[in-house]
Formats: C-alpha cells, structure tokens, sequence
C-alpha cells in the first residue's frame, strides 16, 4: 500500500490534486495511481503522484473550514 518510506502520502493524508486543483484524503492505491476522495465525501478519483501537493498545517486547516463550511450551506438548503 502507500507509505511515506517509498515517497508516497499515506493513507488518510490530505493532499492537493494540482491538475484538476482539489483537496482529498488519500484512500489507497489502484496501479500506478493513488486513489483520493473528497473531504466532505463522493466518488473517489485517480491521480498520479506526481500530481500530488502535500499540504501545510495552514493549508490544510483552509481545506477543511471550507469544507465545514459547504457542508453548512447544503444544511441550510429547504428550511
């Protein structure tokens, strides 16, 4: 699986996908790619390594207020 020691985030790390420019928690590995999911959720998707940014404290936190805050709003939706 992935590891730190080969280079790779581990499992559960978030991480940016630089092509398409999204946050996700690092689920597993399908071949050559590893395999991420949205923070709040969904389907996941596949991205080469190379395409990976890990996150600073500071990003990291960014991604996950703005994720806390979608989540609000879709709440909030029909009352």
């Amino acid at each position: 699986m992935t590891g730190e020691g080969h280079g790779l985030p581990r499992v559960g790390a978030v991480v940016l996908d630089t092509t398409r420019n999204l946050v996700g928690r690092v689920t597993g590995a399908d071949g050559p790619y590893l395999r991420l999911r949205p923070l709040a959720g969904g389907a996941e998707w596949d991205v080469p390594p190379a395409d990976l940014h890990p996150l600073t404290g500071a990003e990291l936190l960014s991604a996950l207020v703005a994720e806390a805050n979608a989540r609000s709003r879709r709440g909030r939706v029909g009352r």
